[in-house]
């Protein structure tokens, strides 16, 4: 597939690599996920539109997923005393669940955005939930 001759070179994809590689190291341990998004704020206002585009995705994945991470922490540490007479658990079980999900939607997203890169094409809809 052919997206257009103002797509970067190779050379110039290596940064937005550099920031997805961050990511996903970073949703295993968190310390690279906080230097990919400062990365990409930083990377974001000199970069042209495709890599802006893989940028400003990126972004919103860290802000979104880290919502819903501390959505999903706040309800089961509400749960944790709640677990003592049982009533907690069920609050524990979605917390964890919805911590889950977060965590598998944010890595899928940068799966596909670093393919997408990859294959030289630009985020389309860097605003929105899917790629």
């Amino acid at each position: 597939m052919t997206y257009g001759a103002d797509y970067p070179t190779t050379e110039e994809r290596a940064l937005p690599a550099v920031v997805y590689a961050l990511y996903i190291l970073g949703l295993f341990h968190g310390l690279t996920l906080i230097i990919g998004v400062i990365m990409a704020y930083v990377l974001r206002g000199n970069a042209g539109p495709a890599n802006a585009s893989h940028y400003t995705y990126l972004i919103r994945t860290f802000w979104i997923s880290l919502i819903w991470m501390v959505i999903g922490g706040a309800i089961a540490l509400v749960g944790v005393p709640l677990s003592f007479i049982l009533i907690g658990i069920p609050l524990l079980w979605l917390g964890g669940v919805i911590c889950f999900v977060a965590w598998l939607w944010a890595m899928v997203r940068c799966i596909i955005g670093a393919v997408r890169l990859t294959e030289g094409a630009p985020i389309a809809r860097p605003y929105g939930f899917t790629v």
